[in-house]
Order: C-alpha cells, then sequence, then structure tokens
C-alpha cells in the first residue's frame, strides 16, 4: 500500500468549539483508545463496521464540538451582510481554508468549491467542462459511475469518449494503452482525463505519477479521491490534479451532506457553466436578460451552501491531523495484508477454495478495500443476497453487488462487450432476468473495508463470519430481489 505525499498540514487555526482530548501518541494505539471512547457504540451494540469504503464513521466528539458552535452563536444566510450573515460567512470560510490546510493545497493555485458530495462535483465538472467537437473525454474502465456519466454531456457537446480497460487478475490500467491514448492529441482541443485515484471496486491504487503525464501531453486531469482520503494522504502541493472530488462523510462520518471540488484556478477559468442560479451572480436583470457572475468559488456553489454543516468539516479535519493520516493508514494497511492472507488460505475439506478475490492479493498499490466472492466447493459462486443474511446475523456490515463501478465489475467477471448487448433492461426484462441472461453466476461481489478505528477484533469476528461458507453446498430458496447500483 502506498503513501502519497509528504507531511499532512495540520489545521493551523483556533479550534471550533472544545478541542477533544485526542491521545497525543501517533501510534495504532491512539486508535484503540479512540474505538474505546469515541466511537465505543460499535462494541456496546456489538457491531463489526467494514465499510467504510461506502461511509466513514463519525466520533461523539465531533457531534459534540459541533453543538458547542451551533448552541453558542446566532447563524443567518450568509448572502448578506448582517451580522448574522456575517457569522455564517466567516464559519464558511474557515471550513473553506481548512480543507485547503489539509490537502497542502496553496490557495494561490487552488479553490476549495463546496458541493453536495463528490458526485455533486463530478457533475459540476462535467457539465461545465467546455466539450466540443473534436475533444476528447478519456478515462479508465475503474470509475465510478458518478465519472462514467460524464460521457454524457461529452457525447451531447460532440466530444469523443475513450475508455482504458483493466487487465485481469489485479484489475490495473492496461499502462501502455493508457500511455498511447494519452500521447493521441492533436491540434487546439480541450481534453479530459478522469480516474479514480484508489479503486472503491477493488481497492487499487492508481498512480498519480499520471497526473503530470497528462497535463504533458495537454490533458486536463479530474482526479476522483473520494475511496483513496480516508486512509491515504494526498499532498496538492506534490500532485497538481485541474480537479478533485471527495465526499467528506467518506473521511470522518459527519456531515453527510457535504463534499467539495478542489479545483485549480486556472482550471475553472475554462468551466462554462450551462446556468446561472441565486448565489452564483453578483446582478441579474429580468428585462436585459443579463447576468454577472459572481468571483470565485460562490460562481459555482448553487444556492446557499450548507452553513451550518460547515463547522463540522473543520472538526473533522481537525480530527484526522491531529490522530494523524498516516497512523490510520499504517493501521488500515496492516489489518488488509491479514484479510488477504485469510482470504487467500480459506479452502473446503475437498482442497478447493473457498474464495475468490478481485483485485491485487498483496497490499503493494492497493488501499483497505477488497472484493471478493465465496465459492461453493465445486467452484460456484455463493450468491452474495445470502452473504448478506449470514452477515447481518454475525452484526457485520459489508457491502454486496457492483458497488456502482460497472467498468471494473465487468473485467472482474470476464464479462464480454458481445454479452452485455444480448439484452437491454426495460418493462419486459428485471434485473434477475438480465443476469440469467448474460449467464452471471451472481449479482455482484462482496466488499470489506477497513477505516479509522477498525481493529483486530473486526478481523477475528470476520474469520468466524467466514468459517460459515466452509463446505457450503447450497444455500437455501427464497432470497430477496437484488438491488441495482
Amino acid at each position: 500500500m502506498t503513501v502519497a505525499g509528504s507531511e499532512q498540514h495540520s489545521s493551523g487555526s483556533a479550534a471550533l468549539g472544545h478541542r477533544p482530548a485526542v491521545v497525543a501518541d501517533p501510534s495504532p494505539s491512539t486508535l484503540d483508545g479512540l474505538r474505546q471512547t469515541d466511537f465505543a457504540r460499535l462494541d456496546n451494540g456489538g457491531h463489526i463496521y467494514m465499510d467504510y469504503t461506502g461511509g466513514g464513521l463519525y466520533a461523539e466528539s465531533q457531534l459534540r464540538r459541533h453543538m458547542e458552535v451551533l448552541s453558542g452563536g446566532v447563524f443567518g444566510n450568509p448572502h448578506s451582510i448582517n451580522p448574522t450573515s456575517a457569522a455564517s460567512t466567516a464559519l464558511v470560510e474557515r471550513a473553506r481554508a481548512s480543507v485547503l490546510r489539509f490537502f497542502n493545497a496553496s490557495a494561490d493555485e487552488y479553490e476549495a468549491i463546496f458541493t453536495p458530495n463528490a458526485t455533486g462535483a463530478l457533475r459540476l465538472v462535467g457539465e461545465a467542462y467546455p466539450f466540443h467537437a473534436g475533444d476528447r473525454f478519456l478515462l479508465t474502465f475503474d470509475n465510478h459511475n458518478s465519472v462514467n456519466g460524464i460521457r454524457e454531456f461529452a457525447r451531447a457537446r460532440g466530444a469523443h469518449t475513450t475508455y482504458v480497460p483493466s487487465v485481469p487478475p489485479d484489475l490495473r490500467v492496461d499502462l501502455p494503452l493508457l500511455t498511447r491514448y494519452l500521447q493521441d492529441t492533436a491540434g487546439d482541443h480541450h481534453n479530459l482525463f478522469a480516474y479514480p485515484a484508489q479503486s472503491n471496486f477493488s481497492g487499487v491504487q492508481h498512480p498519480l505519477e499520471w497526473i503530470e503525464q497528462a497535463h504533458d501531453h495537454g490533458w486536463d486531469v479530474l482526479l476522483d479521491a473520494a475511496a483513496f482520503v480516508p486512509t491515504n494522504r494526498l499532498d496538492l502541493g506534490r500532485w497538481h490534479p485541474d480537479f478533485v472530488a471527495l465526499s467528506f462523510y467518506k473521511m470522518f462520518g459527519w456531515p453527510t451532506g457535504v463534499g467539495c471540488l478542489i479545483a485549480r484556478h486556472e482550471a475553472l477559468a475554462k468551466l462554462e457553466r450551462p446556468w446561472f442560479s441565486g448565489g452564483t451572480i453578483v446582478a441579474a436583470f429580468v428585462q436585459r436578460e443579463y447576468h454577472q457572475s459572481a468571483a470565485g468559488p460562490a460562481h459555482f456553489e448553487d444556492g446557499t451552501v450548507d452553513y451550518l454543516s460547515l463547522p463540522a468539516v473543520e472538526i473533522g479535519l481537525d480530527l484526522l491531523s491531529e490522530i494523524g493520516i498516516d497512523t490510520i493508514h499504517a493501521r488500515v494497511s496492516s489489518l488488509t495484508a491479514e484479510l488477504l492472507a485469510l482470504l487467500g488460505g480459506l479452502r473446503h475439506s475437498n482442497g478447493a477454495p473457498a474464495t475468490t478475490i478481485y483485485g491485487p492479493n498483496s497490499t503493494e498499490a492497493r488501499g483497505a478495500t477488497v472484493a471478493f466472492n465465496f465459492l461453493h466447493p465445486d467452484g460456484r459462486v455463493v450468491d452474495e443476497r445470502y452473504v448478506d443474511q449470514v452477515a447481518s446475523a454475525h452484526n457485520i456490515s459489508l457491502r454486496t453487488g457492483c458497488f456502482c463501478n460497472p467498468g471494473a465489475g465487468e473485467v472482474a467477471f470476464t464479462i464480454s462487450r458481445d454479452t452485455l448487448l444480448g439484452g437491454e433492461f426495460g418493462d419486459a426484462l428485471t434485473l434477475e432476468d438480465y443476469i440469467e441472461a448474460i449467464g452471471l453466476p451472481s449479482g455482484g461481489a462482496i466488499r470489506a473495508s477497513f477505516g479509522i478505528v477498525s481493529n483486530q477484533a473486526d478481523l477475528s469476528a470476520f474469520t468466524r463470519f467466514c468459517d460459515e461458507f466452509i463446505d457450503l453446498q447450497r444455500v437455501p430458496d427464497g432470497l430477496p430481489p437484488r438491488r441495482g447500483c
């Protein structure tokens, strides 16, 4: 597992509310103490939480500090200059500055724009990127659907979309082909390259060096960092993507309605917003049908930002800085290595493997997200819906399906393009019918992921859960219908 960047910059500003008593020792024992105090509800409720890639967990001290801020002040809509509006504006700008500090992003180079989530940040880029005929949109098979969806904006404006495939079994990108595509540019065009720093499907960490490589050939780079930044350092003083999308709830659990687009000033200047709204302008006239856009982040923050939630962003970033992202990284890396060894070593009585892993079997250049399936003794995939049921009985929170990343799933399950053309969804073809029509052995994979307070006890409980699938011959009838991505 790799760490990107140099030493993390801490907040550097006065704390909001009462700062929690986080143990100063930058070692894994810090996380054990945090689990017993700020996350005691996990063990009190017997929870084994292994879905951190789906959503992070918040510390109780985050909530206390946030409530102290709200109960100690009066805050109004920031789109004014009255005292309560000014107080809200100050909190918003503190949060904005804390984001840039945490990612070591110079305010001379980057802006932090608040969005509802990472998807909102990606849509903002997609709808405003100046695609025209002859332009290129390049992306990897391994991408979240919120990145895949940008192709619709590109297509509508005549730009060409190209996918770079992943290669089994590790599900890493076909590097020679990527290099060729990046070099294949000509003329004066806007070209956008989008990829995830870490796969939300397999945990593969794609090289941040691609950013500079793409820039050298005239591409703008959109980096989906949502799955990467909760347990890895992203230093924007070292790496310089044009756009970075992330969700704060994946980093520290709370708030759940705020994400961010961190964007270079010169990249923002290229964007052509297709509309304006309240908050994005300084003036608009009806009779002249004229408007003047606001400067800076306000031009991209539609309506009123979630100003009462934004103090929680600085509080959450403070928590990660105090613990140390490297401490979290070391813990989840160790647990991931043990999980991979556990899954790879499971065998049925007949000696057949009890699991198949999708993606790397080592921790080299991979994150704390592991996709796999259980296998019957005859090699058939165990229906993931049954796995869900058994996990629930053990009070284990996992994720099953394709995780909104169809490209990675298509490669993992060796589904060809011709196979996918065998039918389409509609009134006459349900998801169940489609899975059967294209010959999939199941509706997806199982995903286990570690985070801020994962520990050895979680892994021990998971080991006992895995024992349920040794020598399993068949699953019961009457499983619930599958959910789509």
